[in-house]
């Protein structure tokens, strides 16, 4: 990790550089922004983002029944609960006729209820509240090595997967005549998300995780003409809002996440505007 470091302070020569925790949190941004991005991209193809909003809020009940178990880890409890929350949502969303924005919001609404009910007899909300905005700035070298693994098990199910997935998104009876198997990917794909986010929540946030999936590729969206610059775009504009967040957010003292989100924010409604101009 000290070579990493030192390559680091080559490259970019800045004060900022000299501290340990802004060179990890600068690393961990490398590797979180393509991750969001690149699952991004499929998760606005189809239509989740009400779904993956869902399962950041249902963190907090993730975290309130390890604390009522009494997990060691509390990460562990929460990526546990999520699987299984992302699993039946889905089960239950392809299974209703209702609309998936309703069943999402009520799967959403009933976890929070539970997780603020459990935290606050308890005792331990405030324990736990900085969970809410997250602090990229306290990640550790150990949990690098998690993003990194996380990373690698994303380019690897992207590689493999990313075609079976389009498909999917596109027309399902066009993927039922190639023989994929619908439900698995798919179940596959949200235990992903799940995963994902939940390893990301303590660094990210559970008001904002959704904001940084879903707008680098809503901004590529607006822009892009294939799906090799969807991806492109998608993955520059979450890296760039990262790097320029994270400095923006040690020179002006605001919170790393916000920062972020504000940045592309700001680059959603650019990309927005040049929509007609760059399709035409």
């Amino acid at each position: 990790m000290e070579i990493i470091y030192n390559i680091l302070e080559t490259i970019l020569p800045f004060e900022f550089m000299d501290y340990a925790f802004m060179k990890n949190a600068f690393l961990a941004i490398l590797l979180i922004s393509p991750i969001f991005a690149i699952l991004g991209t499929m998760v606005v193809n189809n239509k989740m983002a009400f779904f993956s909003d869902a399962l950041g809020h249902s963190a907090l009940t993730g975290i309130a029944i390890g604390v009522l178990l009494g997990f060691f880890n509390i990460n562990i409890s929460m990526i546990l609960f999520a699987i299984v929350f992302a699993l039946l949502l889905n089960y239950v969303k392809n299974k209703t006729t209702y609309g998936a924005d309703t069943i999402i919001s009520v799967f959403s609404s009933v976890a929070i209820a539970i997780g603020l009910a459990i935290l606050a007899q308890s005792g331990d909300f405030n324990k736990y509240s900085s969970y809410l905005v997250g602090d990229i700035l306290s990640i550790t070298t150990s949990e690098i090595l998690y993003l990194l693994f996380a990373f690698i098990g994303v380019i690897l199910f992207w590689h493999f997967m990313f075609n079976k997935l389009n498909i999917i998104s596109i027309n399902k009876s066009i993927a039922k005549s190639r023989g994929i198997n619908i439900k698995l990917i798919d179940n596959i794909f949200v235990v992903l998300i799940a995963v994902i986010v939940m390893i990301s929540i303590r660094w990210v946030g559970i008001l904002l995780i959704n904001s940084l999936l879903i707008l680098p590729a809503a901004a590529s969206r607006n822009i892009s003409k294939n799906m090799r610059s969807y991806h492109l775009f998608s993955i520059l504009f979450s890296m760039f809002s990262g790097i320029i967040g994270l400095i923006l957010s040690y020179y002006y003292n605001i919170p790393t996440g916000p920062m972020i989100v504000i940045i592309l924010g700001i680059i959603y409604f650019i990309t927005f505007g040049l929509k007609k101009i760059v399709k035409e």
